[in-house]
């Protein structure tokens, strides 16, 4: 637990645990289905193992999670938290809305696309989706991601297998598509975002990955000094 409030507060008392850095982006990935260590740490990338370990075991000893041989499960207190993460989601949306680029993230991002990806949508047999980052660090620039047999992985290593479609983006550009900022057609048209292989595939890309759910939250308009207004 951190520090005491000191507070009959209940909002004191679940902040008490809840505030700590990383705890609740770790509640965040069990939620979204994540149970294993390395399951969860590639939802948290920049996160220290050390700590990662630290904050599950607090987690343990609130009674937010269980631990299943060498699973983390949610309990009923910790699956009520699904609401409390939720609103916090929509309202960084809404009222949180600029990303620097020390928030962009190719790791993190695809692997929120792996887990939502729809794999009734993928042609049957093996499908190797190549991304492509132009603008980031030769070592993070290249990503697999390889479905068969209703399985999906994330490669930052070529796994060796022809590649169906190749995605070349910028990292802002496919990170405001995932958050909802950025449509897949505006994307393409503008040429922010370029397909390659056959064009049914091409096609179909878009129909492959179901946005989260945060993404189709509305935005306020807000108003500019000069009284004309703007999409925050």
């Amino acid at each position: 637990m951190g520090a005491s409030y000191y507070q009959f507060c209940p909002v004191a008392k679940a902040m008490e645990l809840l505030d700590e850095r990383w705890t609740l982006l770790i509640v965040r990935e069990l939620l979204s289905g994540s149970e294993r260590f390395n399951e969860v740490r590639r939802g948290v990338p920049r996160m220290s193992p050390t700590l990662l370990s630290k904050r599950l075991n607090q987690l343990v000893r609130a009674g937010v999670l269980t631990r299943r041989d060498d699973r983390y499960v949610l309990t009923p207190a910790g699956l009520e938290l699904r609401p409390v993460v939720e609103a916090l989601a929509v309202w960084g949306v809404r009222w949180i809305g600029e990303l620097g680029d020390q928030d962009l993230d190719p790791k993190l991002l695809l692997w929120d696309m792996r887990r939502n990806i729809a794999l009734d949508a993928i042609p049957n047999g093996r499908t190797v989706v190549q991304f492509v980052f132009p603008d980031v660090p030769p070592r993070a620039r290249h990503w697999w991601l390889v479905t068969e047999a209703g399985t999906a992985d994330l490669c930052d290593t070529d796994p060796g297998h022809e590649v169906s479609v190749t995605v070349t983006a910028d990292l802002r550009h496919l990170t405001q598509i995932w958050r909802g900022d950025l449509t897949w057609d505006a994307a393409l048209r503008s040429s922010a975002v370029d397909l390659q292989g056959p064009g049914p595939l091409r096609r179909q890309i878009p129909e492959w990955f179901t946005l989260p759910r945060f993404a189709a939250v509305p935005r306020p308009v807000m108003r500019d000094s000069g009284g004309g207004s703007q999409v925050g």
